[in-house]
């Protein structure tokens, strides 16, 4: 690839890595819920799981899809209805000070199962489909996918993690049960919002 094609890309895997998505928006929430080092297993999770959903469209996996296009709407669907589920759970959390001494209290996303969500991600599914048919030659060979995927990775992980972060800053401001109720309520809403232009696209 020549530095301008690397200099494109990626400006597209920041585009795509910073702007509001599913994982950015639970990563909000759970930074604002639980402060940030509870979420780090959460945002190395994301992480490690696109690293590998990216490595595998760049080396055939996308090829599945070309011959079998349902097999890509269903893992859409099944996405879709998970973060359906995800935003009903942060509508639906308790404040902390709500939550009995016997009531289970809420945690941000385990490392496994952040990892394995990047499967039924839909945006996920279309940031690495669209790196791959738009920025990454297909002819390149080995050494340029290789180089691609890690330059991606080396770039979403801060992406995701300044998320994070700022949920963890955001935990200062909500100091009232309802100032928490209407922030998780407002993020499921988002959460939703967010599925709509994914669904809509081919």
């Amino acid at each position: 690839m020549s530095h301008e094609a690397v200099l494109a890309f990626a400006l597209f895997a920041f585009a795509a890595s910073i702007t509001p998505g599913p994982n950015n928006l639970m990563l909000l929430a759970s930074g604002a819920n639980h402060g940030f080092r509870a979420c780090v297993p959460h945002v190395l999770g994301i992480a490690s799981g696109f690293l590998v959903l990216v490595a595998s469209v760049g080396f055939g996996l996308a090829a599945v899809f070309t011959r079998l296009p349902w097999v890509y709407t269903g893992m859409r669907w099944v996405g879709a209805a998970y973060l359906l589920y995800l935003a009903w759970r942060i509508a639906t959390a308790r404040p902390p000070g709500d939550r009995g001494p016997r009531e289970a209290v809420a945690r941000p996303m385990s490392f496994l199962g952040a990892a394995a969500f990047q499967w039924v991600n839909p945006k996920a599914w279309l940031m690495a489909l669209s790196a791959f048919s738009t920025y990454v030659p297909a002819a390149g060979g080995t050494r340029v996918l290789l180089g691609a995927v890690l330059l991606f990775g080396a770039i979403n992980l801060p992406s995701i993690t300044a998320w994070a972060l700022g949920g963890a800053h955001l935990r200062r401001l909500l100091r009232t049960r309802r100032s928490v109720v209407v922030f998780n309520l407002s993020m499921a809403a988002l959460l939703v919002a967010s599925l709509l232009p994914m669904l809509r696209s081919p």
